[in-house]
């Protein structure tokens, strides 16, 4: 009896033990957490692009004819002024070679040209052997008209038939000097290029010199060649006269006006302050690098500092433009404290080691931080990031 007694005494309490650490292992375990503290602190809205700095008058100079262009012996960078420093010189371009083709269809103008003259000159011939005759005949009629052997009708039609030999003449000669440059004209069309550079005197060229002061800011045609008319030659503008630009996409550019503050970053220096000046009224269609097309909009900015802290900048730089919407000292969260509960965003609050559900009002806000306008006081902590696992009234402990 005693033995089964002690038996039962010796189970029944390790039965206890087994139960007491089941019940230790399966009891509620607080949910490890981060905490953040809702703090009042510096809150900065922007919308952030890459721009890039731009000369803010650009002038394009184009050759004025077509022509041989010498070499364009100025470099980027070298200084210009407007009126006196010559760019480039240009003189008439050579003719173009002919094909055999071409070259037979210009003999034969020749030839038809030199056949032209031979008609007029003969044509010549007879107009000075008519006014001859005309001349001869006034002169008899009007003997005879002396003598009274023939009436004043004929001397008349007579003195008509010489003024029209004289203009018969005048008309044959002009027309003879028509044929001859029309001779000469097609004669010119043969000329070879050595012939052409034979004849020719000094040169005629046409100067191309800088319209503004400034610096070249880049040379596009450098090489000795021929032109056309209007062809880019090179680019002048003053360096220490930058703006910025900078594309947004059309949902932003609509947040923004003129006279806006802006940070501009990114540059190989420190932090540069500007403000907006203009917002371009159109709209462009631009790709993507992910291939979406995506509707930008030009937003220029001046620079606010003065000149000498900006002035290693140049034209077409690349620099990382923020343009301030907001700024001010507000009660702030981090972003990652906040989630939808419903059509509210909501927070959980650390009271008690427990986690409590509170809905928040917001503001503004960034990608790092929020504004809290209701629900929050300041050093009250939140969880951070909350997973799945935290529900209302579920307990915590601050990893």
């Amino acid at each position: 009896m005693r033995v089964a007694k002690r038996r039962l005494v010796i189970w029944g309490g390790l039965l206890a033990v087994l139960v007491a650490g089941i019940a230790y292992a399966l009891r509620p375990q607080p949910v490890q957490v981060d905490l953040t503290a809702a703090g009042t602190g510096l809150l900065r809205v922007t919308i952030d692009e890459e721009g890039e700095t731009r000369v803010r008058d650009v002038y394009t100079l184009h050759a004025p004819l077509r022509g041989q262009m010498q070499r364009i012996t100025v470099e980027a960078g070298d200084v210009v002024e407007a009126g006196k420093t010559q760019l480039a010189q240009i003189e008439p371009a050579p003719p173009a070679f002919l094909d055999v083709r071409t070259e037979a269809e210009q003999q034969a103008a020749v030839e038809a040209a030199r056949a032209a003259q031979n008609l007029a000159a003969a044509e010549l011939n007879k107009a000075k052997a008519d006014l001859t005759f005309a001349h001869g005949e006034l002169a008899r009629n009007r003997l005879l008209l002396q003598r009274r052997a023939i009436p004043q009708r004929t001397l008349e039609d007579a003195e008509r038939a010489h003024s029209v030999a004289e203009a018969n003449l005048a008309t044959a000669e002009a027309a003879l000097n028509v044929r001859q440059h029309e001779l000469a004209q097609a004669q010119s069309r043969l000329l070879s290029r050595q012939e052409i550079r034979s004849r020719r005197g000094p040169c005629e060229c046409v100067p191309v010199t800088a319209p503004v002061n400034g610096v070249v800011l880049r040379v596009l045609r450098r090489s000795e060649g021929v032109v056309e008319g209007g062809a880019p030659l090179l680019e002048i503008g003053d360096p220490a006269d930058l703006e910025i630009v900078v594309s947004l996409l059309s949902e932003d550019a609509v947040k923004i006006r003129p006279g806006q503050r802006a940070i501009i970053t990114g540059w190989g220096g420190k932090e540069l302050k500007a403000t907006v000046r203009r917002i371009e009224p159109f709209g462009q269609t631009k790709v993507s690098a992910l291939g979406i097309e995506e509707q930008r909009v030009d937003v220029v900015l001046d620079f606010a500092d003065p000149p000498e802290q900006w002035r290693p900048l140049g034209h077409g730089y690349r620099v990382d433009v923020q343009v301030i919407l907001f700024e001010g000292e507000v009660l702030q969260l981090p972003l990652g404290a906040l989630f939808r509960q419903g059509d509210q965003w909501a927070v959980f609050v650390a009271q008690e080691a427990r986690a409590r559900l509170r809905p928040v009002v917001v503001g503004h806000r960034n990608n790092l931080a929020v504004e809290i306008r209701e629900g929050l006081q300041p050093g009250e902590k939140t969880i951070l990031y909350p997973s799945d696992r935290i529900k209302d009234g579920v307990a915590i402990v601050e990893r």
